[in-house]
């Protein structure tokens, strides 16, 4: 198999890394991950990830609580995952670093963005937490941001649904999968499985976005090299 692409930000679903029991880490997800980004890492590809925190904490979750206060336990669940992952592909043999957008030394660096290039240099995946260290914004428009930041030739972004539908597949069985989508149709159609600030910012950058589902078979793998599955978004 060859890479297609040069420079990959993935976006990583935190529900979709807790498999069927929908909270935590889920050993055979995780490790199933790592095998297909060890591939991919050699194949000569920067990786650079951004995972989100639904595995342990989603919004207010029901409660009252103030939505910065309820985004910021969002930011730090984010990091939980990142270290996670951090450990795991590690002991894979391949030097990762984590960065943070919220200073928390003491277990992580700050986010920088010639730092994390400098990375890229020296053969590190960089895993970029705490979202953009804002509340009010989703790790989708995170992940969009970093990728626009690092010039990433694509955003892949694997959820926990195999791609893009005109209504939500879990309820309505005649739900339309969309092959391809341009960024206009998303905010159009009004359909949310990416964030509106983030398909707005990957538009005015011309950076193609790929929503495919984590549970397929070597998804990452295939979705780098090009093979076709998921959505795609392009101008």
């Amino acid at each position: 198999m060859t890479a297609k692409y040069r420079r990959i930000l993935l976006k990583l679903s935190g529900e979709a890394l807790a498999g069927p029991q929908r909270f935590g880490l889920n050993a055979d997800v995780v490790d199933g991950v790592v095998d297909q980004l060890v591939k991919v890492h050699e194949m000569g590809v920067d990786i650079g990830l951004v995972i989100g925190g639904g595995n342990f904490w989603r919004g207010r979750q029901g409660t009252n609580m103030d939505r910065a206060t309820a985004d910021q336990m969002g930011m730090l669940a984010t990091v939980m995952n990142s270290l996670a992952l951090m450990d795991i592909i590690e002991k894979r043999g391949i030097p990762t670093r984590v960065q943070t957008a919220l200073n928390m030394v003491s277990v992580a660096e700050p986010y920088v963005l010639r730092r994390a290039l400098r990375h890229f240099e020296k053969g590190r995946i960089v895993i970029i937490a705490c979202g953009t260290g804002n509340p009010y914004c989703s790790t989708d428009t995170a992940a969009a941001q970093r990728a626009c930041e690092i010039n990433a030739d694509v955003l892949l972004m694997a959820k926990n649904v195999d791609g893009i539908y005109d209504s939500d597949p879990t309820v309505n069985p005649n739900a339309k999968k969309y092959d391809t989508l341009t960024f206009g149709e998303i905010i159009e159609k009004r359909l949310k499985v990416i964030d509106f600030t983030a398909a707005t910012m990957c538009m005015e950058n011309n950076i193609p976005v790929l929503a495919f589902g984590l549970g397929e078979k070597d998804s990452i793998l295939r979705a780098v090299c090009g093979e076709k599955l998921g959505t795609l978004i392009t101008n």
